[in-house]
This record gives structure tokens, C-alpha cells and sequence, in this order.
């Protein structure tokens, strides 16, 4: 039997169900290509957000002109030069014509006299020296530590008939051969740089110093052990903030099998004081967000995590805004599925950016900046609302469709989304925080996990202290050189002054040195 005549025996219903059988095979493979894409992007291809929008095929290009027409000679006349914006200003010290710029204050120099080979043999009567020219050049010496030797004399004392020696500076952590410096850069090279420490144990043995691996783990624990209660001060100043940002990013933590770590996360919270911090946890279980943020009042900013939605309903007087780069991004993965649709809502959001560019170029603060969104932006929250809705009711989109779910992702929202349109100090998304993320991902890229529970926890206490030193523009190892010195000395009722921010408004001028950096004499 041929297939004509097979698909003419066919009855109706049999029709009906092959042709529901091709609909679901259809959209299957669609749905199969759109994951094979987005797969192949992640692997292959940038994942930046950034949408590049064509040009209309319509529009002559500069200096384009028609097929067949010749350009026509436009009359000309002179107008005032385009200024230039003014090159940026060398430091004191550095000639413009070197060709390179440094800071002489903070970037050690070595001066070579270089002799003149004329003059030698010559008397000093029998030439001059008229005028001085200088060369610059970068020079690098390989990773260099220095040996500390504190020569102390054994006296005796003999109308006491006793002997007196002066005891050795102490040490930051006890009984250990590390000076201050050493540990303040072991931590900036693993958290900040990435470094991990087996690429410090191989730096210290081509330098010819033995030191053991277990030895570095172990002074970089006891030193975040040190930081804990300046991280947990930095804590509690944050849950004072109005505004709140959290989110949750994953890290391998602990051994749970054989060849296999367990998953853990960090919940990084960002203050209104621009300050960071980096609970860690073992699970990402909505109890953590009750755990991290305790009895705070205030307004939430976060993601589309249900977790946060659940919280936020048990707290009184508590305001949850949620992120418009997460719905953005929801959109842009359905680009690709419904390239219309989604570049209408993407268009949208994109003027809703806008607003949000022109109020930090306005400078625009407090009731001004609430007075700019409830004029222009409300407006165009309350389109896109309403358009979203309106694309249901004209279009047939199967719940399946990619479209589909990014708009009822935005649509579960809206609430929240519109949030900020309430609040001048709540932002329009997370990215803020997310910025703040990166060297957590970096670091997981470099040290890949962390061997116990413990240590992931040290990892969150560091990384608060550097981000949050980033933030506020603090040298990072002259605060630890400074704080480590101070931690065991300073009063427990006034630990808050060794966070990076308030570290910056009181002892900054000042800091604590370490023996390396101190000036000595002869």
C-alpha cells in the first residue's frame, strides 16, 4: 500500500491525532534547538546581555549615496573646532614627555648615574656639566620576600647580677615565623589576586624558602579567625542600612564523598553604606535569609528567588523590591524564540534604563530623583504592564512558549518590580551586588573549592573586608598590616572602627607599619 492510500483509509480521528502527534514532535525540536543554543553560547560564545541592534538596510551609510545619482558638492563654512577633553595631568614629579606615568610617591625609584666616558681622565677644570637628561624605565624584580632578623644583645647586669634582653617584637599570631606584611600579602594573593597557595608555595621555593603548604592553610585560617569579629561588626552595620540588596552564588565546600565536593553558597548582603558581606552556608534554604538578616525592617532588594517572597511575608514592615535585570534577562533568552515579541519588551525596559542614566547624570537625589521616576519612568512600567497583558489577549502563546514565561515571570512580579518607584534609595536591579560577586566567581575559577566548611567560611569573612576596602578606595594591605595589629589590643565595645569604612575616617592617617616599612636607621 502506498502512502496516499495509507493517509486516505485513514479515519478522522486518526488524522486528528497524528497531526496533534507533529504539533507536540514540533514543538519538542524547538524547544530541543533553543536549549542547543543557548548551551552552545554558553561554551562558545559571549555571554554578555548587551543587545546589538541592526541597522536599517534603508539607511545610507556616512558619505553613502544613491545607485546612479553623483554626490552633489554641499557649500561649506567654517565653524569653531571641536574642543578636545584635556589629557589627563601626570603626577608631581613625573615629566610629560616620559611616556610614563607613576605615582613617585608610592612607586619606589632607583637612580643609576650613568657616567660619561669623555670624561674620564679629564680634570674637573677641563669640563662642565651644562645640563641633566633623565630616562625612565619599568624595571621588575621577581616575587621577593625579605628575612627579618631582630638582633637583640643579652646584657648582664652586674650590681643585679642578672642578665636582661629585650624580647622580640610580637607577632601577630602567636608562635608563628610570619610577620605581619607576609600575612597581609598571603591574603590580598589568594583573595583579591587569585592566587591560590600552592601557587604560593612554589613562588616561596623559587625564591629558595621551604615552607609547607599545611603551614600557609594554617596561618591563612588563623589569620581570617582574627578578622571574624571586625566582619561580624560590618555585619551588624549593614542590617542598620534602609536598603538592602542579597542574593545567593554557589561554591564547592567540603568533602561529600570520594572524588566529589559538596555544593554550598554564599549570601552576599550589600548595605546602603557601601558595604558588603558574605554569609556562608551549606544549604540554600529559605531558613538562611531569616539567619542573615535577623530582625531587619527595612526594604529587600533581590532576585526572583521565591525564598525572599516567603520572608519578606513573615516580617512586618518589611518592603520587598526585585530586580529588573533578572526580567531583562528572561526576555533576552527568549530573543531567539519570539524575536518580536521580545524585542518590544526589550525596547521597553531599554527606556526604562534610560531614565535611570539620565537621573545619575542629573545627579538627582531624594525627592527629586522620586519626583523624575514618578514622571517618566511610572509611565513606562505601567505600558509595559499593560502591554504584557494585552500580548496574551491578541496572541495564542502555548505556556511552553519561552515568551510565555519570561512575561508571566514579570507579571508575578509587578508588585515588587514597581517598588522602586516608591523609594528613591532602592536601585532599579542588583547589579551593584552582583559586581561585587565577581571575584568570588574569579576565585572559583582559580582555587576551584574550598577543602572544608571552615575554610569557605574564612573565604566570606576576607572577601567582605577587601570588597568593602575596594569600595571605600582603602589600600587593602595597609588596612590588614593596620587592623591585624590593632585586633588583639582594641577594645571589644569599639570594634566597629576597624571596619574599612569607619577604619577610613579615624586611623587611616596614621596606620600601624609593619618592621619591613618602617623607616630605620643606619
Amino acid at each position: 500500500m502506498t502512502l496516499e492510500e495509507r493517509a486516505a483509509s485513514l479515519s478522522r480521528d486518526e488524522v486528528v491525532s497524528l497531526l496533534i502527534s507533529h504539533q507536540e514532535v514540533t514543538t519538542h525540536n524547538a524547544e530541543l534547538q533553543r536549549q542547543l543554543e543557548w548551551f552552545k553560547r554558553q561554551l562558545f560564545g559571549t555571554k554578555s546581555e548587551r543587545r546589538v541592534v541592526e541597522p536599517d538596510a534603508r539607511q545610507l551609510g556616512l558619505g553613502g549615496v544613491l545607485a546612479g545619482e553623483k554626490p552633489v558638492s554641499a557649500p561649506t563654512e567654517t565653524v569653531k573646532a571641536y574642543p578636545r577633553r584635556r589629557r589627563k595631568e601626570p603626577w608631581e614629579g613625573t615629566p610629560e614627555d616620559s611616556g610614563l606615568r607613576f605615582d613617585p610617591a608610592t612607586v619606589p625609584m632607583e637612580v643609576i648615574e650613568v657616567s660619561n666616558p669623555e670624561t674620564e681622565g679629564l680634570s674637573e677644570d677641563s669640563y662642565e656639566v651644562v645640563d641633566e637628561k633623565v630616562t625612565y624605565r619599568l624595571a621588575q624584580r621577581p616575587g621577593t620576600y625579605v628575612v627579618l632578623k631582630y638582633q637583640r644583645p643579652v646584657v648582664k647586669l652586674k650590681e643585679e647580677s642578672r642578665l636582661s634582653c629585650p624580647p622580640a617584637p610580637p607577632a601577630v599570631v602567636e608562635k608563628s615565623y610570619a610577620d605581619v606584611s607576609f600575612l597581609a600579602g598571603l591574603l590580598i594573593d589568594k583573595f583579591r589576586y587569585h592566587l591560590p597557595l600552592y601557587r604560593q608555595h612554589q613562588r616561596l621555593e623559587a625564591c629558595g624558602i621551604k615552607l609547607s603548604r599545611a603551614t600557609l592553610t594554617n596561618l591563612v585560617h588563623r589569620t581570617a579567625e582574627l578578622l571574624e569579629p571586625i566582619y561580624e561588626s560590618q555585619l551588624g552595620s549593614v542590617l542598620e542600612s534602609q536598603v538592602v540588596a542579597m542574593d545567593e552564588t554557589p561554591i564547592k565546600a567540603g568533602r561529600k564523598k570520594r572524588g566529589k565536593m559538596q555544593s554550598a553558597y554564599f549570601w552576599p548582603v550589600y548595605g546602603d553604606r557601601d558595604e558588603v558581606v558574605f554569609p556562608f552556608s551549606t544549604t540554600r534554604a529559605g531558613r538562611m535569609v531569616q539567619e542573615t538578616l535577623r530582625e531587619f525592617c527595612g526594604v529587600l532588594l533581590s532576585d526572583g528567588y521565591q525564598v525572599y517572597d516567603r520572608y519578606a511575608e513573615t516580617m512586618n514592615g518589611l518592603v520587598h523590591a526585585q530586580c529588573w535585570a533578572h526580567v531583562r534577562r528572561k526576555f533576552v533568552e527568549a530573543e531567539t524564540s519570539e524575536p518580536v515579541l521580545c524585542g518590544e519588551a526589550l525596547d521597553r525596559i531599554k527606556e526604562l534604563y534610560e531614565q535611570e542614566k539620565a537621573i545619575r547624570k542629573k545627579g538627582l537625589e531624594g525627592e527629586r530623583k522620586l519626583a523624575h521616576r514618578g514622571e517618566r519612568s511610572k509611565p513606562i512600567v505601567d505600558a509595559f504592564f499593560e502591554w504584557l497583558q494585552e500580548s496574551f489577549e491578541k496572541q495564542i502563546l502555548l505556556p511552553s512558549n519561552p515568551f510565555t514565561a519570561a512575561a508571566n515571570y514579570a507579571l508575578e512580579r509587578e508588585d515588587a518590580l514597581k517598588v522602586f518607584l516608591e523609594y528613591p534609595e532602592v536601585a532599579i536591579d542588583t547589579n551593584h551586588l552582583e559586581r561585587q560577586i565577581r571575584p568570588i566567581a574569579l576565585g572559583r575559577k582559580n582555587w576551584l573549592f574550598c577543602w572544608t566548611e571552615v575554610g569557605a567560611k574564612y573565604v566570606g569573612i576576607v572577601q567582605s573586608l577587601l570588597l568593602t576596602c575596594r569600595l571605600h578606595g582603602v589600600d587593602p594591605y595597609t588596612y590588614l598590616v593596620d587592623v591585624l595589629q590593632r585586633v588583639d589590643s582594641h577594645p571589644a565595645s569599639q570594634v566597629a572602627e576597624l571596619t574599612p569604612r569607619l577604619w577610613k575616617e579615624r586611623l587611616a592617617q596614621t596606620p600601624l607599619r609593619s618592621s619591613i616599612d618602617r623607616p630605620r636607621g643606619p
